[in-house]
């Protein structure tokens, strides 16, 4: 059986296919993030470079919390940028600010472990 390739570049996720994507992808991690949001745009260029490096083992998806406030709300996100660590379709992590690559990675490759 042929598995489509994960994707190498960050996902747009909204409250329609999130619970899809979730389900789908073993490994996903979801940058929750607002337009407002300076951190946010500080973590960005770090969630696209970890999407290409990681290609083929972790998928990652951006979540607009201001357009999609169902998800925001039943994950109780409360700061921007926050990443949602998902494996095998459950929450398995949080990662709240802007933090440097390096912790970010140190922190999946922990969830991951």
């Amino acid at each position: 059986m042929n598995k489509s390739p994960l994707p190498n570049t960050p996902i747009d996720l909204t409250d329609q296919d999130l619970d899809q994507a979730i389900s789908k992808y073993p490994k996903l991690v979801i940058d929750c993030w607002a337009i407002w949001c300076g951190p946010c745009r500080i973590v960005g260029p770090t969630i696209e470079a970890l999407a290409t490096e990681k290609a083929g083992e972790i998928v990652f998806g951006k979540l607009d919390i201001d357009q999609n406030g169902k998800s925001a709300v039943k994950y109780a996100i409360s700061a921007v940028p926050t990443m949602l660590v998902f494996k095998d379709g459950q929450l398995a992590g949080r990662i709240i600010g802007a933090l440097p690559k390096s912790q970010i990675e140190a922190k999946l490759n922990e969830i991951f472990k």
